[in-house]
C-alpha cells in the first residue's frame, strides 16, 4: 500500500514541498493538502492589496491548481484534531484522513477574543482574505466623508494596516478620513528606535493619531472600550494586535511550547511523534523561539522538504538553521517603506521599492508553479 503525506496547509514553509508534489506521486506516494482556501495569500503583501496598490492574484497562489495538476488531492477544508497514536486527522466536516507522514504550516491568527455584539465591522490582520471584505466595505463608506477607522494594535501589523487603509481611503475620495491607533503605550516597541521615529514621523504627517494612552479592555458593539475609561466608536475597526498559533495542537494533546505551537526539534520535527512536522508561525521551535515572521518560514522550506521525504523513504534528517538577522521592510502606503537591518534603517521610497521587489519576486517563483502546471496534458 501507498504511503500517504498529508499536508495540513499550504502556507509559505510548504511551497518547496508544493513544488515537489509531481516528483512524490511519481514515486508512489498519496499525496493530500487540506486548506481552507484554494488559495494561499502572502501575508507580507496583505497591507499593500488593502490599499489597492496589490491585486487579490498579485499576492496569492492557486494552491488546489497546483496540488492537483500534479497529481495530488486537495481538500478545501480544515484541520481541527490530530490523533497522533493512530495517524489520523479530522476535518471540520467530520472527514478523517489517514497518514504515514504529517506536515502542519496552519499558519497564526489574531487572538483579541474581548468582543461582545456587531462584529460585521472588524476585521482581523489575519486571515488576508478577511482584508479584502475590509477593503470593499471601506471603498463603499467613503461615500461619508467623515469616517474613522479603529486600528487595535502597535506593533508592525497595526502600522502597515493604518497607512495603507489610509491611502485606501484617500485613493476613493474620503479625504478627511480619521484613523486611530489604539498602540497601547508605545507603537512600534520592538522595533529599533530609528524604525519607530520614522513611522511616528510619516503618521503625524498623514493625520493618523497615535492614541498611546494605555491598551483596549474590549469591544462592545463597534464600540472600543478602553481600560482608562475612554470610548471610541469607529465607523470600521481592525485588529491587529499581534498572532499566535492555531489551539489545534494543545487540543489534540500534542507537546506545545509557551505559546501553544506544536513543539518541534532542530529538525523540525515533534520529538513524541516523529512523523509530524511543522514549519511557520504554527511552530515552536524548541532550540530558541523564533518570531512570527515570514523569513523563517521561508527558511524552513528546503530543512522541510528534505526531512519530510526523509520521512516517507527512512532516510536521515538535516537540521535547520534559523540564520542571523534579516532585513525588515515596512509598508506604510503611498509606496512609503521603514526599512531595518541590524543598526541600518531608512524610510522612504527606496525601501519601498526594495521591498516591493523582494516581494514580486518571491511570488513569481512559486506562481510560475501555475504556469508549469496549466501544461499538463489535459489541464485546463
Amino acid at each position: 500500500m501507498a504511503k500517504k503525506l498529508l499536508l495540513a496547509g499550504g502556507g509559505h514553509a510548504h511551497m518547496m514541498l508544493l513544488a515537489r508534489i509531481g516528483y512524490l506521486t511519481k514515486e508512489g506516494y498519496e499525496v493530500t493538502v487540506v486548506q481552507p482556501s484554494d488559495h494561499h495569500y502572502y501575508s507580507g503583501m496583505g497591507p499593500g492589496m488593502l490599499s489597492g496598490f496589490y491585486t487579490a492574484d498579485d499576492i496569492r497562489f492557486r494552491t488546489r491548481f497546483v496540488v492537483e495538476r500534479q497529481g495530488g488531492r486537495f481538500i478545501r477544508d480544515k484541520v481541527i484534531h490530530i490523533d497522533a497514536d493512530n495517524r489520523i486527522v479530522k476535518l471540520e466536516s467530520g472527514i478523517c484522513e489517514e497518514y504515514d507522514v504529517l506536515s502542519c504550516n496552519t499558519g497564526s491568527f489574531v487572538p483579541f477574543t474581548a468582543i461582545k455584539g456587531k462584529t460585521d465591522r472588524i476585521f482581523g490582520a489575519k486571515p488576508i482574505e478577511r482584508l479584502l471584505e475590509a477593503q470593499k466595505q471601506i471603498i463603499t463608506g467613503c461615500n461619508n466623508h467623515n469616517l474613522s477607522i479603529g486600528v487595535i494594535g502597535g506593533g508592525a501589523a497595526a502600522a502597515e494596516i493604518a497607512g495603507n487603509v489610509h491611502l485606501l481611503a484617500k485613493k476613493n475620495g474620503c479625504k478627511g478620513v480619521k484613523i486611530r491607533v489604539f498602540a497601547g503605550r508605545k507603537l512600534m516597541k520592538n522595533a529599533a528606535p530609528a524604525i519607530q521615529r520614522i513611522v511616528r514621523k510619516y503618521f503625524q504627517k498623514k493625520n493618523i493619531i497615535i492614541d498611546e494612552s494605555g491598551h483596549v479592555e474590549r469591544i462592545e458593539n463597534s464600540t472600543v472600550i478602553m481600560q482608562n475609561g475612554q470610548n471610541h466608536t469607529p465607523d470600521y475597526i481592525f485588529l491587529a494586535t499581534g498572532v499566535q498559533p492555531s489551539p489545534l495542537f494543545s487540543t489534540s494533546n500534542l507537546p506545545t511550547g509557551p505559546d501553544g505551537g506544536l513543539l518541534v526539534n532542530k529538525y523540525l520535527q515533534c520529538p513524541d511523534h516523529p512523523e509530524i512536522f511543522g514549519g511557520g508561525d504554527c511552530i515552536y521551535y524548541e532550540p530558541r523561539p523564533l518570531a512570527k515572521v515570514g523569513v523563517y518560514a521561508v527558511r524552513q522550506n528546503p530543512v522541510l522538504l528534505h526531512n519530510v521525504v526523509a520521512g516517507l523513504q527512512g532516510n536521515d534528517l538535516l537540521k535547520f538553521n534559523p540564520g542571523g538577522g534579516f532585513l525588515a521592510i515596512f509598508n506604510l502606503g503611498e509606496e512609503y517603506g521603514a526599512l531595518q537591518k541590524g543598526p541600518f534603517h531608512w524610510g522612504g521610497k527606496a525601501s519601498f521599492i526594495l521591498k516591493d521587489y523582494i516581494d514580486k519576486k518571491f511570488m513569481t517563483r512559486f506562481q510560475d508553479l501555475e504556469k508549469e502546471n496549466a501544461h499538463v496534458p489535459g489541464s485546463s
